[in-house]
């Protein structure tokens, strides 16, 4: 923890850091969401969270903001942290060893 911090761009720019934060964000904002645009599905929803989140890591850390390849590489990894604060959720909602 830098700076008693929780996140910092550092975290935010790997798996779990990321991923953490895509799920709260996406906690938070999916009923507002979901009345404003009712046709996105939370799934994209969640993508585009994390391609945010990724590409904000990215220029945080030094990244060149002109570099085409910064956006498409945070848009591929988008895709996993969705998945895995979907997976955060799951585990959330239905834990190890509770009652199926």
């Amino acid at each position: 923890m830098q700076d008693g911090q929780l996140f910092t761009w550092g975290a935010l720019g790997t798996m779990a850091g990321a991923s953490l934060l895509v799920y709260f964000v996406v906690q938070y904002t999916k009923s507002l969401v979901d009345r404003w645009v009712p046709w996105l599905p939370t799934d994209v929803f969640a993508v585009l969270v994390a391609w945010a989140v990724l590409t904000l890591a990215q220029i945080a850390s030094g990244s060149g903001v002109g570099d085409w390849r910064l956006y498409a590489l945070a848009f591929a990894n988008a895709f996993l942290v969705a998945a895995a604060a979907g997976q955060i959720n799951n585990k959330a909602i239905n834990p190890p060893g509770g009652k199926q």
